[in-house]
């Protein structure tokens, strides 16, 4: 168990069963009556946040949580399967766990596994970036040259994103998996 003084930003803690990363962090000490810890709180399941005050004498709950580095195996049509390559248990996630970072997926990509209380409950890119093929966009059109001007594009997976004017179809992009965001053009030869 944690006690409210023990509250600090990244920490995750649990309440009432759901686990939840303090976001912001603040210790109000009033003139009067009792120091307050006021957070603002992240729910690991639903990516919600809420504000919540604690005080000095509040027990706070310590999440089951552990993470697990594991490898993007295939997509059987339903499910998305990962193999931990220590144990060579496989893992089936489905579309609502994964959420947009589906989009992102390439075969053996290594990729962290959050587990609260042996479900899995989000998963992590180890690395930031991912490149990928645009297979649909419009051509930019000459004289649209004001600043950041951008367009939809479309990646294998149908994924859209905002690309530059300049990027055409099968050209390759790096992706910031955490935005789901442009970074730059990839030249493969």
């Amino acid at each position: 168990m944690y006690t409210a003084s023990d509250l600090r930003k990244g920490l995750k803690i649990e309440l009432d069963g759901v686990p939840y990363e303090v976001v912001e962090y603040n210790f109000v000490k009033p003139g009067k009556g009792q120091a307050m810890y006021k957070c603002r709180i992240k729910n690991l399941i639903t990516k919600t946040t809420q504000d919540r005050t604690f005080r000095e004498v509040d027990q706070i709950g310590k999440p089951d949580l552990e993470y697990r580095t594991v490898n993007y195996s295939y997509f059987d049509g339903h499910k998305y399967v990962f193999t931990d390559l220590r144990t060579y248990e496989e893992f089936s996630l489905d579309e609502a766990t994964l959420g947009d970072a589906r989009h992102f997926l390439v075969d053996d990509v290594e990729v962290s596994l959050l587990f609260h209380n042996g479900r899995v409950i989000t998963l992590e890119f180890t690395k930031p970036f991912v490149e990928k093929e645009i297979v649909e966009t419009e051509p930019g059109v000459r004289g649209d040259t004001a600043t950041n001007v951008t367009k939809p594009a479309k990646i294998d997976t149908g994924y859209e994103l905002r690309v530059p004017l300049f990027i055409n179809k099968g050209d390759w992009v790096r992706i910031d998996t955490r935005t789901g965001e442009y970074t730059d053009r990839v030249s493969k030869g």
